[in-house]
């Protein structure tokens, strides 16, 4: 597989929100088939690495699935977004700025604090169950306008969870991966157990 052309068809393969917000480079000293790092606020660029070595013992759907999955849970990570804890960060920091211009050591660090806690907060949602969940159905929403079916792209997606696990060395699934393969078999008419709706709301 030459790494040039396939990313060029998985450029194809995305919505246009992400060829404008993600860039796919090869990357063949990782050892993880795909790759997608956590987007810090400032970042301008959101990157996907691929290992194409690993890539190219997936099928062509897999490969179509995994990768609009990826650009699924990227472009989904909003760090600003009119919410309480956004306003408790920019107050915290506006507060800190404040409270260092007049040396107030002990608004400072209650500022800084609050900041901490809204950050972390933040965090934490856009790495939840709900937000991996959330991730995958849109991948399957963007893969219906591709010409797959809803039950296809689901199953794609389910056997490519499982095919990198083997892939790269993993003798099973992660707890977020069962739980992710597990509302898949659902969509896909493959189990009649979704996953709890606990799950599916931001912890």
């Amino acid at each position: 597989m030459e790494p040039t052309t396939e990313i060029r068809r998985l450029y194809d393969v995305m919505p246009a929100s992400g060829r404008m917000m993600t860039k796919i480079a090869s990357k063949p000293e990782q050892a993880k088939v795909i790759e997608a790092t956590f987007p810090l606020p400032w970042s301008q660029e959101r990157p996907i690495t691929i290992n194409f070595d690993l890539w190219r013992r997936l099928t062509k759907p897999q490969r179509d699935l995994i990768l609009l999955r990826a650009v699924s849970w990227l472009t989904g990570v909003k760090w600003f977004r009119p919410d309480i804890y956004q306003g408790v960060a920019v107050a915290g920091l506006l507060g800190a700025i404040v409270e260092s211009v007049q040396a107030d050591l002990v608004g400072i660090v209650v500022a800084s604090g609050l900041t901490g806690m809204a950050v972390t907060r933040i965090w934490r949602q856009n790495r939840s169950s709900e937000s991996e969940l959330n991730a995958d159905e849109a991948a399957i929403k963007i893969a219906l306008r591709r010409g797959y079916s809803e039950t296809e792209a689901a199953q794609h997606l389910v056997s490519a969870i499982e095919a990198v696990a083997k892939i790269e060395g993993r003798s099973s699934l992660n707890f977020t991966e069962l739980v992710r393969s597990q509302n898949l078999r659902a969509i896909a008419g493959l189990s009649n157990v979704g996953v709890p709706q606990s799950y599916k709301k931001s912890n």
